[in-house]
């Protein structure tokens, strides 16, 4: 099958001429809508290839990053057995030797099902996962995964989109998920623009890949050019523009709000952290196991309470899409529970399961959590 054969036969964009504020974890939610609209009653599935669970092996190490604190790893599956295909925008959940499970973007070649390819930032305060990453993963290490999977998946122009023109936008790591979906453009002859940002040209991964595509590509660092405003990282974005951007999220909340308003203009973005706490309450939470009471802030997550309270706890995303850190409440003293994902099904909220990354409670609520 060709490319432009393959392309054509991804779902086509859902919102069409609306503007879409995609969001991780959202992609769920939109196919059961279609599915409603539609009047389609799913049937159980039976289990994908992709949901596997298969141990990798790692065949290459490279440096991307001239401060050296960006490594790409490439596995190949232990048993020599073809890997399943991906598309621009998926990630893999990576299982560390010692249980931590973290999520990596695919950074390689989609065609290429012999290997994947992702790369991780040394990110000293980041919870362990970047640090084992780079201390452990030597040539030969193994890992077991499952996936891919795709929150962040890429509408092209004339293959599912009304869109004409791509922008895309990356902050530091954040390349990792851009990096296929500009060699997809350039293969199908899109019209595409993009600005990398960083701290400094040394911070910048993969600089060598993204050198080959010329003027496309503008970079601005922040020891050259100062912090980029929102309208230096869009450019010049018309109507009929799809903006896809990856980064930090003071990047991602000014560039929305530039764009409030432009409903010509397609926004998908993805974010490599934990969205920042909107309309919180001060609430409190009890771990069955030790009685150990726990006030959240309005400000913080409740997974951010427990773990500044050194009380271990299982997470990965942070961000309420990958269900690690699913969590029983065994009982409810005061208020209620604010249920903030989209992940859980109605039945597993009403038997009292929380995503503790997320959601949280309502204001002088009296959590107890089995932990």
């Amino acid at each position: 099958m060709g490319l432009r054969e393959r392309y054509r036969q991804l779902p086509s964009n859902p919102l069409r001429q609306g503007r879409r504020d995609v969001m991780i974890g959202l992609a769920g939610a939109v196919i059961s809508g279609m599915d409603a609209l539609a009047g389609v009653t799913r049937r159980v599935r039976l289990p994908e290839a992709s949901d596997r669970t298969r141990v990798l092996r790692v065949v290459d190490r490279q440096t991307v990053a001239h401060d050296e604190n960006v490594v790409a790893l490439t596995f190949a599956a232990a048993d020599g057995e073809p890997l399943p295909r991906w598309h621009p925008g998926a990630h893999i959940d990576v299982q560390l030797p010692s249980g931590r499970l973290r999520q990596y973007s695919l950074c390689g070649d989609p065609d290429l099902r012999d290997v994947y390819r992702i790369a991780v930032r040394r990110i000293p305060d980041g919870g362990g996962g970047s640090i084992e990453v780079h201390d452990v993963l030597d040539v030969g290490a193994t890992a077991t995964t499952q996936g891919p999977r795709n929150a962040f998946p890429l509408t092209v122009p004339g293959y599912g989109s009304p869109t004409k023109r791509f922008r895309f936008i990356a902050g530091g790591i954040g390349i990792t998920p851009i990096l296929p979906m500009l060699a997809l453009a350039q293969r199908l002859g899109v019209d595409w623009s993009m600005v990398y940002a960083g701290r400094s040209r040394d911070s910048l991964p993969f600089l060598d890949d993204i050198a080959g595509y010329g003027d496309t590509v503008r970079i601005h660092t922040d020891d050259d050019s100062g912090l980029p405003t929102a309208s230096d990282l869009l450019g010049d974005c018309p109507d009929g523009t799809a903006v896809y951007a990856c980064g930090p999220a003071p990047m991602l909340t000014a560039i929305r709000s530039e764009l409030a308003g432009r409903d010509k203009i397609e926004l998908h973005f993805e974010r490599f952290a934990a969205p920042p706490v909107v309309d919180g309450r001060i609430f409190d939470v009890t771990v069955a196991s030790t009685g150990r009471r726990i006030r959240v802030g309005a400000d913080e997550t409740l997974l951010a309470a427990l773990q500044r309270s050194d009380v271990d706890a299982p997470y990965s995303c942070q961000q309420g899409f990958c269900g690690t850190c699913r969590t029983r409440v065994v009982g409810v003293t005061e208020g209620t529970v604010d249920h903030r994902d989209t992940l859980l099904t109605d039945p597993e909220h009403e038997n009292q399961m929380m995503l503790i990354c997320i959601s949280r409670a309502t204001e002088g609520s009296r959590l107890t959590l089995d932990l």
